[in-house]
């Protein structure tokens, strides 16, 4: 979940870093740091904290010229947020310096194999070890190539490793395994980054490192090595995406550009898949004999993604009739269920490297189950490695709290049942028009509803010190309930629970205070009555009750404090309406608050470790 970068080429590493950095720091914000390696000498500067510390230090005189460097934001995992944990980490005499993404799970031995050589540790860090295993395979033949090739063999966990050899100037060796490693190719330099976006300003030519694949930057030449050390051929790609995505483009903060990019990324992601009046899925390979075969469908996901496949659950068993089950990946992979042969297994991730999500995908494999992955980033570990991929055109996302990308996710699942359902002769072809002319007017409405977000802005002042909030809902309206429920949590730190309505009187209902917010989402006609009566019982014992529903809806117009009415649709396809007015809502409390919304504590926006 660490942010990495490797630079090198005639301009000062140090600005190319920092600026990398800056576009990488919501993959990690407890620490940052650089190594630049100039005439000979490797020169560090890192630090605890922010990485505009870091700036503000070597603005102000820290020596770290040199065109050749790595840099690293940090999410700690092995070692606490300090000073001393913070990457780059060396080796004892500083031949070998190195910027870790990952996990090293056999740092513990790897330790006691080289204090056994004399070597000393001075961090918290699963990365100490592992720089200085390197280190101990450099010192034997002054390889840095043997050198990586016999540490990875020995390293356990996923990871990824951006280094400086002392003794090589002008070059950057990078490593991974299972985590994302990009390397770009510009007139003159060369670049390593773990995201694209963190390049993107340089360059557009880049190569996707596979799995276990060892790279080498020279000034405008990179090249690729097996873990036999073999050399690898490998095909340039252009990154199409624009540059401007990844800036706030006048809005205070990413979270909220991205909100206002929602329409536009669902229209993008339905256009991507609708040719000529019809849903396309020929490039997936999803034929008609395929999609008549499937006997059951697994999504697997994890967090927001998660709450997207539960929509999915919903919508496609009501219109394809195929019996789906929901699964967080961590639990999944796991698991020793009996699966079934002819089932689909949809794989939902934004980054495309979650790190369970990938497990369970891959567990999935080993079971002979095919895999569909809707994924957000071309070219990421999940996709290359599922059967088929459906891409969703949000663009990149900066905030760590998803907003596009989960609206993304939905319109892939609706495509996905609709599809199905019309293969699977569940629906006719005039409903299958009117699902499809449902969907092309989403974007309008979801614009339409941004129209009218200011008064969420008065009603969140109300929870500036609130302590707990429940999201109610049901069938759909729970799955997004969860959703709204997370937004409210991991950027405004209020603690939050989903609850499906029929089980708040089950233990729940105890927790209620006075002036508890309570939202509820109304969007399915034939459950108004019951989430209702379910709103009404926390009214009674002195909920403050913020509803969400459709304007067809006649329910709680005198018991609600606040409702927020979004525009009529499909009830199948309701989640991306409604889902808006709570992403603000979790957005206004967390401003008035105070908080950093793009960046909330303990969390990063890809997370590639278990």
């Amino acid at each position: 979940m660490c942010g990495i970068l490797g630079y090198t080429g005639e301009r000062q590493a140090s600005d190319i870093l920092l600026s990398g950095l800056a576009k990488l720091e919501y993959r990690g914000y407890d620490s940052a740091g650089l190594a630049v390696l100039d005439n000979g000498n490797i020169k560090i500067a890192k630090n605890k904290g922010r990485l505009k510390i870091l700036e503000e230090r070597i603005k102000a005189g820290q020596e770290i010229s040199g065109t050749c460097g790595i840099g690293h934001t940090r999410w700690a995992t092995h070692g606490e947020p300090s000073d001393i944990n913070a990457h780059p980490l060396w080796s004892d005499d500083m031949s070998v310096v190195a910027v870790h993404n990952g996990i090293v799970e056999n740092y513990r031995e790897i330790k006691n194999m080289l204090a056994n050589y004399g070597y000393e540790f001075y961090s918290q860090t699963d990365t100490e070890a592992a720089v200085k295993l390197i280190d101990f395979y450099y010192k034997q033949e002054k390889n840095p190539l043997k050198a990586i090739t016999q540490a990875i063999k020995k390293i356990e966990g996923s990871y990824c490793f951006v280094l400086l050899f002392k003794d090589f100037p002008n070059e950057v060796w990078g490593a991974r395994k299972d985590l994302p490693l990009i390397a770009g190719q510009g007139k003159g330099e060369s670049f390593l980054a773990s995201d694209v976006s963190a390049i993107l300003q340089d360059t557009r030519q880049v190569y996707y490192l596979d799995n276990m694949e060892i790279v080498q930057l020279k000034k405008g030449l990179v090249r690729f090595f097996d873990t036999e050390g073999y050399a690898k051929h490998k095909e340039l790609s252009e990154v199409t995406w624009d540059a401007q995505a990844a800036e706030k483009g006048g809005f205070e903060h990413f979270m909220m550009k991205e909100i206002h990019e929602q329409a536009r990324a669902v229209k993008d992601t339905f256009g991507s898949v609708f040719h000529s009046n019809k849903i396309d899925l020929g490039e997936m390979g999803l034929t008609d004999e395929r999609i008549k075969a499937i006997s059951q469908i697994y999504i697997i996901a994890c967090g927001s993604a998660y709450h997207a496949g539960a929509v999915a659950q919903y919508v496609i068993e009501d219109l394809a009739k195929i019996p789906v089950r929901i699964e967080l990946a961590s639990e999944f992979r796991y698991r020793n269920m009996p699966m079934d042969k002819n089932a689909l297994a949809i794989i939902i991730s934004q980054s495309g490297e979650t790190a369970d999500t990938l497990a369970a995908m891959r567990r999935a494999k080993e079971n002979k189950i095919n895999t569909l992955a809707i994924v957000n980033v071309v070219g990421s570990t999940i996709a290359r490695e599922a059967d088929s991929v459906f891409y969703t055109m949000a663009g990149p996302e900066i905030a760590v709290a998803t907003t596009k990308a989960y609206s993304a996710q939905l319109i892939a699942s609706y495509v996905l049942a609709v599809k199905f359902a019309q293969v699977r002769g569940t629906i006719d072809e005039l409903q299958c028009e009117n699902l499809i002319s449902e969907i092309q007017k989403l974007p309008e409405k979801i614009d339409e509803i941004l129209d009218e977000k200011e008064p969420l802005e008065e009603i969140a002042q109300k929870f500036v010190n609130a302590r707990n909030a429940f999201y109610l809902g049901r069938n759909i309206d729970y799955a997004v309930a969860m959703e709204g429920s997370l937004k409210m949590k991991e950027i405004s730190y209020l603690h939050s629970e989903a609850c499906a309505a029929g089980e708040m009187k089950h233990g729940p209902i105890s927790l209620i205070e006075r002036g508890m917010l309570v939202a509820g989402i109304m969007t399915q006609k034939d459950l108004y009555q019951k989430i209702a009566s379910n709103m009404l019982e926390a009214k009674s014992r002195g909920a403050f009750l913020f509803v969400v529903s459709t304007r067809g809806c006649k329910y709680l117009k005198e018991e609600a404090d606040f409702i927020f009415n979004i525009p009529e649709t499909d009830e199948h396809f309701s989640a991306s309406l409604s889902v808006i007015p709570l992403q603000l809502m979790g957005y206004y409390v967390a401003v008035a608050r105070k908080l950093d919304v793009d960046k909330p504590r303990n969390l990063a926006k890809s997370v590639t470790v278990e």
